[in-house]
């Protein structure tokens, strides 16, 4: 691991997610700029001082130099947005595969170097876009790709969140400094942070790619560097049009990220605060409520559910169903045999370079007079 050291928010959520499912060991890490923290982060973490680093390149090189089969496998980088590109770059030199969170990087060049580093190493890369692993979201996907909804014609996906409704980033609360610090967060702020998964959300599901956008964005905290919130009107490969909304200063909003997806002969409708229901509305017949692990369900949804009916499964689970498909394709890849495809669903460098576009876009087309812009 890379990043997530004590004090970190999302690095303690990747680690109980890779441990879910018992395939994925933690054996190192650099887990702090400064190398102190990093050694006391490893001892709270249990791990040997001599698998505990005090940089990623020192980890990268020493865990290199290790016999196969002791040295680690794969870089989990859990490090804010700016530092994702070095330690990334640095493990695929070496031969290492990659998982990192979400966005992929801090800008298009270093999006385009990584997609080149994936492709000529032929490493695996997975980025954590999680909310894809919701067994119900699965199930939205598998029913929109048979077809059951007809074409797709509209898909309307927000993000509010009102936890940045204040200039919080003053108080030095960690979270909020780096993610409106455009030195460390990139050109976008809530677009970056949470737009990203909205974008990202409704490509997954509608099997869709956005080829045009018009956006729309504003800073409501005076003084606050980068956007707080945003409007963005999408146009889909296949005719379909959309509307996508992220906002950190929706007022008493949690994460309330959810989707309607529309086709032809009904609609789907997730919300992720209430993660095993999936709605589903038909032009000609009652409205159905499908529920994660109940009924006939899609090989997709079932195989990404773990416990029982009316057991919640909520966003470790689904953060864990990542990290498993990846340690499962990885562990064939060292065994020289081919996956079961049901576990090559995970989001990928290709996902995180259309994220990164998509940024890029956002704040063209909001600067812009002219709007529409093509993705």
């Amino acid at each position: 691991m890379v990043g997530g050291g004590q004090g970190a928010f999302i690095g303690a959520v990747h680690r109980m997610a890779a441990a879910l499912d018992g395939e994925i060991e933690l054996v190192c890490g650099a887990f702090s700029s400064a190398p102190a923290k990093s050694k006391a982060s490893g001892e709270a973490l249990y791990l040997p001082a001599s698998r505990v680093y005090g940089s990623y390149e020192e980890m990268i090189q020493r865990e290199k130099q290790l016999p196969e089969g002791e040295r680690m496998d794969f870089v989990s980088i859990v490090t804010p947005n700016h530092l994702h590109f070095g330690p990334a770059k640095a493990a695929l030199e070496n031969g290492f595969s990659v998982v990192c969170d979400k966005p992929l990087c801090f800008s298009m060049e270093e999006a385009y170097e990584l997609q080149r580093l994936v492709r000529q190493s032929g490493l695996l890369f997975a980025l954590t876009h999680n909310y894809t692993g919701y067994p119900m979201v699965k199930q939205a996907r598998a029913m929109v790709r048979n077809g059951e909804l007809g074409k797709i014609r509209k898909i309307v996906v927000e993000y509010p969140q009102g936890w940045l409704s204040t200039k919080l980033e003053d108080s030095n609360q960690k979270q909020a400094s780096w993610r409106t610090d455009p030195q460390r967060s990139g050109i976008a702020g809530s677009m970056g942070d949470i737009g990203t998964h909205a974008e990202n959300l409704a490509e997954y599901i509608s099997g869709l790619q956005i080829t045009e956008l018009c956006a729309d964005l504003s800073t409501f905290v005076p003084g606050r560097l980068l956007d707080d919130d945003g409007n963005v009107l999408l146009r889909f490969d296949n005719g379909a049009k959309g509307v996508l909304h992220a906002s950190q200063i929706s007022a008493g909003e949690e994460n309330n990220l959810n989707i309607r997806v529309y086709g032809e002969k009904g609609g789907l409708e997730w919300h992720q605060m209430e993660p095993n229901s999936l709605i589903v509305k038909w032009l000609d017949k009652p409205k159905q409520v499908l529920r994660t692990g109940v009924g006939d369900l899609s090989p997709e949804a079932a195989a990404h559910t773990r416990i029982p009916a009316g057991h919640p499964e909520g966003y470790l689970e689904a953060f864990a169903n990542i990290y498993r498909n990846f340690a499962i394709c990885l562990r064939a890849r060292l065994q020289g045999r081919e996956p079961d495809p049901i576990y090559q669903d995970f989001p990928t460098v290709g996902d995180g370079l259309r994220g990164m576009r998509f940024i890029q876009r956002v704040v063209e087309s909001s600067e812009s007079d002219q709007k529409w812009v093509p993705f």
